[in-house]
């Protein structure tokens, strides 16, 4: 039952639907479950054992720390998204941690050196797995690229359309978001204080253009955004 477990458990990515299930029992790449709460740190980059991690339920972000000990959010990662030593090199000087941001989570992990074994054993996969690293990379320096040529308030309304599009509820132009980011949160992703944030959230939401609290954004109307 458990072997089964972790068999549908990969085979439900897109990166190993084209794996036989002798071949993935054959690696036996999975080495365990994690469930983890709200706020758990998950990884550390500067683990001796490098993993690849693969959510199955929830969201969690990726915090990069610079030497002065200053955090930014690098990215979210939602249900269904590889994270770890994507790139499969070592960086000693890229600190980066995983912390829950939803209730609860639901991980499964392997370890970096198995998935190299099984990279070079299946060149279809390697050609898949460099596509999805590549595409992973380009959103975030587009995204990095954003935050250099567009002021606060532009960078804001993208985020909340690019959120909206991924996990948003919609009913004709009204978008419901599960929101399970603090103004903090925001503030890092738009690479902009948390005063800011909170006054550029309160100024849509004093033109009814969303209303926000804790556990949900409601946009009014996504095409005004």
């Amino acid at each position: 039952m458990y072997e089964d477990l972790k068999y549908w458990y990969l085979r439900d990515h897109k990166l190993f639907r084209t794996l036989s299930y002798a071949q993935i029992k054959q690696l036996c790449i999975i080495t365990g479950f994690k469930k983890a709460s709200k706020g758990e740190i998950i990884y550390f980059s500067t683990s001796d054992l490098p993993r690849i991690f693969l959510l199955k339920k929830g969201n969690i972000k990726i915090v990069a720390v610079d030497d002065e000990g200053n955090e930014t959010i690098k990215d979210i990662i939602q249900k269904g998204d590889l994270f770890g030593e994507l790139t499969l090199e070592s960086d000693d000087k890229n600190e980066e941690y995983a912390k829950v941001l939803s209730d609860d989570v639901t991980i499964c992990s392997f370890l970096m050196s198995d998935f190299e074994d099984l990279l070079l054993k299946n060149p279809t996969l390697a050609l898949s797995y460099t596509k999805f690293v590549g595409l992973k990379m380009k959103r975030i320096k587009n995204s990095y690229a954003n935050l250099i040529s567009k002021d606060a308030k532009t960078r804001l309304c993208q985020f909340l359309k690019n959120w909206a599009e991924q996990e948003g509820s919609k009913k004709g132009n009204v978008v419901t978001i599960e929101n399970y980011l603090t103004q903090n949160d925001i503030a890092q992703i738009i690479c902009t204080s948390r005063q800011t944030a909170t006054q550029l959230l309160n100024e849509m939401e004093s033109n009814n253009l969303l209303s926000y609290n804790r556990k949900e954004i409601i946009i009014q109307d996504i095409t005004k955004i």
